[in-house]
This record gives structure tokens, C-alpha cells and sequence, in this order.
């Protein structure tokens, strides 16, 4: 195995053992395969928007965050992703409407 695809296979795991990832940026992303939210939970500053992206081979899924009272997202395909910008502080779970056992959690802070 080569040193790039071994360091590759190490972050990756290490990455995935975290209980949650904090992210300060404008964007980030979180990938949905495996029936799974990729990293399930994440901590953001106000005004980020976070990107969730299907990169499953053949399943539709959705972002609802039902218990904020909004309604279900659109489906969204293999390769499309969906957007929302989070404006008001606090812990945001959220599910996937067809598949309600997908769960996530953006928590949302000042800094």
C-alpha cells in the first residue's frame, strides 16, 4: 500500500471515530452514503450554511428538521445536494423523512 492511499485510509478513520466535528467556515458539507449522515453531528457558527450532499449509488433522501417545525426538503438524488443557512443559535436535529432512522444534529453557536 502507498504512504498517500495509507495516510488517506488513517485520516479517514480517525475522522470518522469523532463524536462530533466543529466547523468555522461560510460552508460545509456533509456527505449522506450508507443510509448515514457524514459526520452525524456538527457544531457551526451562526450564519453558516450547510451543504448536504447524496452521494449515494441509487437513493433519494431529505433534510427535515421536524422538530423546528419546518417542513420536509424536497427529495434530493445521487449527486444533488441541499442547502440551508442556519441564522439562530442552538441544537437542530434532524432526520431523513423516507428513511426517519437517518439522524443529525447541527448545533449552532455565536462564536
Amino acid at each position: 500500500m502507498n504512504t498517500v492511499k495509507s495516510s488517506t485510509i488513517i485520516a479517514a478513520m480517525l475522522i470518522a471515530c469523532l463524536p462530533f466535528v466543529t466547523l468555522a467556515a461560510d460552508s460545509v458539507e456533509v456527505s449522506i452514503r450508507d443510509f448515514q449522515f457524514i459526520p452525524q453531528e456538527i457544531r457551526i457558527s451562526k450564519g453558516t450554511t450547510v451543504r448536504w450532499r447524496n452521494d449515494e449509488k441509487r437513493q433519494y433522501h431529505s433534510v427535515w428538521f421536524e422538530e423546528m417545525g419546518e417542513p420536509e426538503a424536497d427529495y434530493f438524488f445521487p449527486g444533488e445536494v441541499y442547502e440551508k443557512t442556519f441564522d439562530e443559535t442552538g441544537r437542530l436535529p434532524y432526520l431523513c423523512g423516507p428513511h426517519p432512522r437517518m439522524t443529525g444534529v447541527v448545533i449552532v453557536t455565536d462564536d
